[in-house]
This record gives structure tokens, sequence and C-alpha cells, in this order.
């Protein structure tokens, strides 16, 4: 599939026209994204959780201990949402009540499952972990068998899912612009990598690795 398919759960009841009808936006949000919140209802009670996640086409791999009890609530053939927010920057307008933000969002609803097979686990986990740390995988030390044991992995089906998002200035009344009182405009956010910081117990002599120092975010100058 090239674009999304609204259901009645996924269609926006407001802002319609901030609704993104392609499927190329949907990865691209969950691409940039590092961590997703995975909501859902255990024993009555609702939850909304942080959750690492990985995407490898139109799948949605979340994974965490198999102590959690809230991945064990989510593999039980129940509707569970996940949810991803970019915020790009705060909206100043001339009226408070006219500020707002630049984002980016993604809702997915479905049912998860659990990952049993052991080839299709341990590909998951590579995208997992090369979804948050790129180059990682080949890096350090492999998944040992108790580690492979003790850690959980849902599929997600990205079928039913919806993208919202905004990218514009303030949206002012006309006699508040007029009144030329008070500033406004955007505020960008962006998420930025600092420099490295090498572990304490790290002996002397380690230089730190491509795939790490590539992902740090320089001033223009320095970068040139």
């Amino acid at each position: 599939m090239t674009s999304l398919s609204p259901t009645p759960r996924t269609t926006l009841g407001r802002k319609k026209n901030r609704a993104a009808t392609d499927r190329a936006t949907l990865h691209a949000v969950l691409d940039e994204a590092l961590i997703c919140h995975l909501g859902l209802v255990r024993d009555g009670t609702p939850l909304v959780l942080p959750t690492g996640y990985g995407r490898d086409g139109d799948t949605l791999y979340l994974h965490g201990s198999t102590g959690a009890a809230s991945l064990r609530t989510a593999a039980q053939d129940l509707d569970v949402c996940v949810t991803v927010t970019l915020l790009d920057g705060i909206v100043y307008a001339r009226s408070v009540n006219n500020h707002s933000m630049n984002y980016r969002s993604a809702v997915i609803l479905g049912r998860a499952r659990l990952i049993t097979d052991r080839d299709e686990k341990l590909h998951a986990l590579r995208v997992l972990t090369d979804h948050l740390s790129p180059g990682s995988w080949d890096h350090a030390r492999g998944v040992n068998a108790k580690e492979f044991a003790a850690v959980s992995v849902l599929a997600l089906d990205l079928a039913e899912a919806s993208v919202k998002l905004r990218a514009e200035g303030p949206g002012d009344e006309p006699e508040d612009v007029s009144a030329n009182e008070a500033w406004a405009g955007v505020l960008p956010v962006k998420t930025v990598f600092g420099e490295p910081e090498p572990s304490a117990d790290l002996p002397a002599g380690w230089s730190v690795p491509d795939h790490v120092a590539g992902r740090v975010t320089r001033p223009a100058a320095a970068a040139r």
C-alpha cells in the first residue's frame, strides 16, 4: 500500500486538513522519532507507557522485558494504540488563545502479535537496535541465550494508522494583526545529538566509533 486507508477509528474528527494520506509520511515520522507510547487497558485500568520500537516495512516491532506486564497484556489479542509525536516548533501568536505547536504525529491501532519464531525475533531485535543506535548490532557483542529469552518482541501491523501534522505560522485574528501589540512567530524545536561521553570504565586508547561519532550534530561552521 502507498496510501493510508482511514477507518472510522483513524479518521480525524477536527482539523481534517492536517491529515496526511500517504504511507510514506507515516514511515518518515516513525523512522525519525526514537520512542513511542503504547496504550492499552490492563485489569480495567488504561495505561500509556513509553516503549522502544523499530520499523521494517509495514510492521512495527515493540520490545521490552518478558516480565513487563504491559507487553504480556498487549500480546493477548486485544486492541492497542501506539502513538509517536515529533515536536517541530512552538507557535507564538498575538493572542494566547491562538498559540499552537508545529508537529508531526502518528497513531497506529491494531492487535499486536507476540513473536515466538527464533529467526523472526532475532531479525526484529536487529531492527529495533538499528532504529535507536544504528551500527551497534555489528559493533557490540551479540545477544546471548539468556538475554534472548528475557526479552519479548511484539509485531504490530501498520494497516490502520493516521498521521496528522502542522507546519505553519500563527493563525491570528485580523484585528489582532492590525493592533500590532504582540510579537508573533515560530520558535523551532530540534532534537540534536551532543558529543559522545565515554564510559568511565573504558580503557585508554578507544576512539569513538564511526557509527556513534557520525550522529553528532555539529555547528555548520565546524562541519565544513
